[in-house]
């Protein structure tokens, strides 16, 4: 094996059994970007990012996922449609072919870490055929000094083999593609697709497993950090608004998508940021459109190929692009990512129905409640299989594929840290009004904007509430910034009725999908959700 590069570890590839023909080892922006570009697999943008295609997947595989089952999970995994089980033997004998593959190829080694606090830090290893997909970890996870590097040991590797394509009726597989964690080996393998999202949530995942026997609660939530270090972290499902809303210019930036709260505080997981970029503008998301620029890379982004201009609002290859850049490009982001206890949550939802109100106050009952249904309409374009219309989903924690643990698990520490450092919990649609997707108008930005900042900001604190009739939540009267009729959901609909209607199936929906997961939870958390009307 042919090795060069920037200071390959003692600790080599071969501890993983990998052989190959030339490794690449942990090289900066500027080359990655130039053997990109050489092995033609990008293009550069007139900004200066990396502009690439994922090939025929835009999006996440949720049903070519896996989990090694072995005496290390069996107990501790919750098995079912969203954690598939493979047992070692047939992982052995799909790396064991992967091991084959990799021999005449050509690899790139990167060595970095998950987690910004050093006390609960994961050295990874990502390996992968292609430059950009190592560019991409390299923007996505924190990089060591290059000091660090030479006694390097990962705890975990990633194996990213995007032209390996599985044979179902030998590995067990659903179809070629296979992202599968072994807990016992420490190694995830992703193959069959060049969607490099797939590194990113199989770091979570592992991190959801691993960090709750530490005391830690992972997070599928943004965080940012006031000016009297007022922490609030916003979680929601992938176009809810987590990296838009988190990325404010009077706040400083802890991260945008995966966090842990420690006994200590909240530390991001990672080193950067992986911010969907269509209909992207810098008028309305000012941070996020600096932040796209040399050494960020874009994923499915049409370009004009003559003048490099970026279309942004071009759905052309999917809807869901990406932009990967590093923390630091957001002008004010804090570095570490690292932060106290939180004193306000934001539940984020898009709801497709235009029933939930714009923003309001959960009790501690209601927060459990809606931590563990996870509501939201999930925009098209970040699973495959998904259709163009939005469409209503519940995802347990706001992240059910990447826990691998009971959600009940989560939400009990949850609760725990919750009332341990009374922080208040909103719940904020950032969906529709005036009527259903389609009928109504999506929630304007600069609303959701003022609102948000008035509750994590204490203005809200002290300002009169009523219940909703149906969801029982607590809505403010009034908010500065925004009128008062848009905090009305109701009143937002020209047809009342119709309104109502809306509003009763929904409930019926939450209440559907509560007792169909959780049953036996206490009735004073089922008891906090909506009412029949």
């Amino acid at each position: 094996m042919r090795n060069t590069g920037v200071s390959p570890s003692s600790h080599g590839l071969a501890a993983q059994g990998i052989e190959t023909s030339t490794a690449w080892w942990n090289l900066g922006t500027g080359r990655l970007t130039e053997m990109a570009l050489q092995r033609q697999e990008g293009v550069l943008a007139g900004n200066g990012a990396l502009v690439v295609r994922t090939g025929q997947f835009t999006g996440r595989s949720p049903k070519d996922k896996y989990i090694v089952r072995d005496a290390h999970t069996e107990s501790t995994v919750a098995w079912g449609s969203v954690n598939q089980p493979l047992s070692p033997e047939q992982f052995d004998g799909i790396w064991m072919r992967v091991q084959q593959f990799l021999k005449e190829k050509e690899v790139f080694v990167a060595d970095l870490r998950a987690g910004a606090d050093d006390e609960y830090k994961m050295p990874i290893r990502v390996v992968t055929q292609r430059a950009w997909h190592s560019m991409f970890a390299r923007q996505l996870f924190i990089k060591p000094e290059l000091g660090a590097l030479a006694g390097y040991e990962p705890d975990f590797t990633i194996v990213f083999a995007p032209e390996f394509r599985c044979d179902p009726a030998v590995d067990g597989t659903s179809t070629e593609t296979c992202i599968c964690i072994n807990f016992t080996r420490r190694m995830a393998l992703i193959l069959g697709t060049s969607y490099a999202g797939e590194m990113k949530k199989s770091v979570f995942t592992i991190l959801n497993h691993l960090l709750p026997e530490r005391g830690v609660l992972p997070m599928h939530c943004s965080a940012n950090v006031g000016s009297h270090k007022r922490v609030a972290l916003f979680f929601g499902l992938s176009g809810t608004g987590k990296t838009t809303l988190s990325a404010d210019p009077h706040r400083r930036l802890i991260g945008d998508d995966e966090h842990g709260w420690s006994d200590a505080g909240v530390f991001n997981f990672e080193g950067g940021c992986y911010a969907k970029c269509i209909r992207l503008s810098r008028e309305a998301e000012p941070q996020i459109f600096n932040a796209i620029r040399f050494g960020c890379v874009l994923e499915n982004v049409v370009i004009e190929p003559e003048t490099r201009t970026l279309d942004y609002d071009s759905e052309a290859n999917t809807e869901n692009t990406r932009a990967a850049y590093r923390a630091q490009y957001i002008e004010n982001a804090l570095i570490p990512g690292v932060g106290g206890h939180p004193s306000d949550v934001v539940f984020l939802t898009a709801d497709a129905f235009g029933v939930l109100p714009p923003i309001a106050r959960l009790t501690s009952g209601q927060a459990m409640y809606h931590f563990l249904s996870g509501y939201t309409a999930r925009l098209a374009g970040t699973e495959r299989g998904m259709g163009k219309e939005p469409q209503a989903t519940f995802s347990s924690c706001f992240g059910e594929p990447f826990l691998p643990r009971s959600p009940l698990e989560y939400a009990r520490m949850l609760g725990e840290k919750l009332e341990r450092h009374k922080a208040r919990v909103w719940l904020v649609n950032t969906g529709w009004a005036g009527g259903p997707a389609g009928v109504g108008n999506r929630m304007k930005l600069g609303y959701t904007r003022a609102m948000v900042n008035a509750a994590i900001e204490g203005e809200l604190a002290d300002v009169p509430v009523h219940a909703h009739p149906v969801f029982q939540v607590l809505v403010p009267e009034f908010c500065p910034g925004v009128p008062n009729e848009v905090l009305d959901a109701r009143g937002m609909w020209a047809d009342k009725d119709a309104y109502d209607r809306a509003a009763r199936d929904l409930a019926g929906r939450f209440r559907k999908n509560f007792e169909s997961k959780f049953g036996s939870v206490g009735a004073d958390i089922a008891a906090a959700g909506p009412v029949a009307g």
